[in-house]
């Protein structure tokens, strides 16, 4: 395994694997790395002859400056795991190799970028897509892959390349999660013990839901996974919507989409936990 820490040496290394005919993929994260993203690298390196991992906490995707600080930062054990999971390349920048001047770009990614997330977050998702599209135009990979705990995410991304007319397959994977079903997370590791043992509770009540929704409406089962889990001491719901798994529309009835999913922000104290589950009511 490699590591370059410039975009002049990286493109180097895989404009020489390109020569040789080699297909390439690429996992972008923010280092602290779980077995969810090894999951995700370990598909890129089933499905490509070169994975390239980059690790890099993009500033501009942070609309909460105090998150950026305290953002877990493990790089000696990210380059050991990704060496085992068979990792060819690893980019680590530093901020001024990213941005050297800074990124006006404005994307219009309509509604998409504009509920959930994009609500209680903004600017979040125009960060990401500065990011994203300069590591797809560093890499220039033939796949990139995600995790679906960022369901919303994925949806943004998606329209980012049709918009920017990028060649490139976006991979979505499913959540990993432990045996509690907590979803990994690197952000799992600022909760303290007490709040580790409370915070399955998102998944369980998510899990639980799937049961109330066949004989209930979406208003009253978006009501019930709230009440259960405010009900925690420490645990406060920021946000639950039952949205168009392609759209990100909330429904109203069932019968609105064919692919209903419901996406979760929940605070446990201080730290901030997603998920989302599907809904097979038919």
């Amino acid at each position: 395994m490699k590591t370059a820490g410039n975009i002049k040496e990286l493109k180097q290394y895989l404009n020489k694997e390109r020569e040789r005919g080699k297909s390439i993929g690429l996992v972008p994260t923010m280092g602290a790395l779980h077995a969810g993203h090894i999951s995700l690298v370990r598909k890129c390196v089933a499905e490509n002859d070169i994975c390239v991992v980059s690790i890099f906490v993009n500033p501009t995707q942070f609309n909460d400056k105090k998150d950026l600080e305290t953002y877990p930062r493990t790089p000696e054990q990210d380059y050991a795991m990704l060496e085992s999971a068979g990792c060819a390349y690893v980019f680590s920048p530093d901020e001024k190799e990213m941005y050297p001047e800074e990124d006006t770009r404005i994307f219009d990614f309509g509604r998409v970028a504009e509920v959930m997330e994009g609500k209680y977050r903004p600017g979040h998702f125009n960060g990401v897509g500065q990011i994203v599209s300069k590591l797809f135009d560093i890499v220039e990979p033939g796949k990139a892959y995600f995790g679906e705990k960022d369901f919303q995410q994925i949806a943004v991304i998606r329209k980012m390349v049709r918009i920017l007319n990028q060649q490139v397959e976006i991979i979505s994977c499913p959540i990993l999660r432990e045996k509690d079903g907590l979803a990994l997370s690197s952000r799992n590791t600022r909760l303290t013990p007490e709040q580790r043992q409370k915070a399955p509770l998102i998944a369980r009540v998510l899990k639980e839901s799937t049961n109330f929704a066949v004989k209930n409406s979406v208003r009253e089962t978006i009501d019930f996974v709230i009440q259960a889990i405010n009900k925690e001491a420490e645990m406060k719901v920021e946000y639950y919507e039952i949205v168009d798994g392609e759209t990100l529309e909330p429904i109203i009835n069932w019968s609105d989409s064919i692919n209903p999913v419901g996406c979760i922000t929940v605070f446990c104290g201080q730290v901030r936990l997603i998920d989302n589950i599907h809904y097979n009511i038919f």
